[in-house]
């Protein structure tokens, strides 16, 4: 028996359009190892897209791709992921299951409030497979909290367990403050558990319950994912005479070099110099590269590292795309400023204050150009409400603007 155990693929997480494509094609990567290697079936614990109303090509091009997994004669399992649900409990994963294309693994009944958990099992190996779907701020955790175990733990044969959730026994440190649950919240003797939602990569045979897995990301989500792991990838476990084998295969989209500057004590000169040194005589191919700079500068500003001419001198070498992260960037100049403001309406009062009077409106009063600028504000702040089209809410928006300025 030959599987693949896939989690957080995330589909349509990055908003910037050079990376926007970047976990599909993690993901058309990932399904062509898997008919390569000639898995018996696919596993996704949850998160298959980022949100529960994906972009109709994102859609497409996964629609596709499951129907090529499908074709292969290698069934997808799924639980559906924290992203996957809308505020209203709907996800995209119940079309794509009615449309066969994959199996929704979480099936059972409630019976005197109680979660009584079906199998699935595959047809060609005979694993018998469950879990639990995600969902945001642990409202999971009820599901876990009203499961009938001993059937589940009184099961023969090869069986698999899916969930979406962090472990707090196994989180690794820089996750210390995700919400999680004990390991004890998940039926014991599966022989597999395959898990999602945890950003890391980590495996371990824990007594009592079998080997526990997280395969991490298809491909990195943030700024800090790129730095820490730069690439994504997935699972393939095979269970042989000798236990379980698991090998991670690695999805490599794009090379990715970090930089990481201490700053403390240093000018802007100094932290120039060091940037360019770093990138001297590099070639940077299909790379992303990651700048991070952060301390207290010992003199100037930010703003003079010029990090735009670092910028133009990476493009000049072929990087892909270029991020920074300025975040914890300081300077001793700035830090003399004291803001004697206690409140966002305080330094949005001082604002309209200074700035008043610069482009005069000889009809208002200082006191009524004041007014007016927050009538303005409050306006141009609201939301588009659920279910209002573009079109009416930019009108409603213009007709608001229009009663309070009243222009001739």
């Amino acid at each position: 028996m030959k599987f693949a155990h896939m989690a957080d693929c995330h589909i349509g997480s990055w908003r910037d359009p050079k990376l926007r494509d970047a976990s599909t094609k993690a993901f058309l990567k990932a399904v062509n190892i898997c008919i390569e290697k000639q898995v018996d079936f696919v596993l996704i614990a949850g998160d298959l897209f980022n949100t529960a109303l994906p972009g109709i090509d994102a859609l497409k091009v996964v629609v596709t791709k499951l129907k090529e997994l499908k074709d292969n004669n290698i069934p997808s399992y799924v639980i559906p992921g924290s992203h996957d649900f809308s505020p209203s409990g709907k996800t995209i994963i119940d079309v794509l299951e009615n449309a066969g294309l994959l199996i929704n693994v979480m099936k059972g009944k409630i019976i005197d409030e109680k979660l009584n958990l079906e199998f699935t099992i595959d047809k060609k190996t005979g694993a018998k497979i469950t879990g639990i779907y995600g969902r945001k701020g642990m409202l999971d955790k009820r599901q876990y909290g009203s499961l009938v175990r001993r059937g589940l733990e009184e099961e023969k044969g090869f069986k698999i367990f899916m969930f979406h959730t962090a472990l707090t026994e196994f989180k690794p440190e820089e996750l210390n403050l995700m919400e999680s649950q004990a390991l004890s919240l998940l039926p014991k003797n599966f022989d597999y558990y395959a898990g999602g939602h945890v950003h890391h990569v980590f495996s371990k045979k824990e007594p009592g319950y079998g080997l526990i897995a997280y395969p991490g990301p298809l491909f990195p989500n943030s700024f800090s994912e790129l730095e820490k792991l730069e690439n994504g990838g997935f699972y393939i476990v095979e269970k042989t005479d000798n236990g379980i084998k698991l090998k991670h295969e690695p999805i490599i989209i794009y090379n990715v070099f970090s930089l990481n500057i201490d700053c403390n004590n240093k000018s802007p000169e100094q932290i120039r110099a060091e940037l360019e040194d770093k990138i001297k005589g590099r070639e940077f191919i299909n790379t992303i590269v990651t700048i991070r700079l952060f301390g207290c500068l010992d003199s100037g500003k930010p703003s003079d590292i010029n990090i735009k001419e670092i910028f133009s001198k990476l493009y000049d070498n072929g990087v892909y795309f270029v991020m920074k992260n300025t975040a914890k960037l300081t300077a001793k100049e700035l830090d003399k400023v004291k803001a004697n403001i206690s409140s966002v309406e305080d330094v949005e009062d001082s604002l309209i204050k200074e700035s008043i009077g610069q482009i005069k409106v000889d009809a208002l009063s200082t006191e009524e150009e004041e007014t007016l600028t927050k009538q303005l504000m409050a306006i141009l702040s609201k939301e588009k409400q659920e279910g209002e089209h573009v079109a009416d809410f930019e009108k409603r928006i213009n007709e608001e603007i229009e009663n309070i300025v009243k222009l001739d």
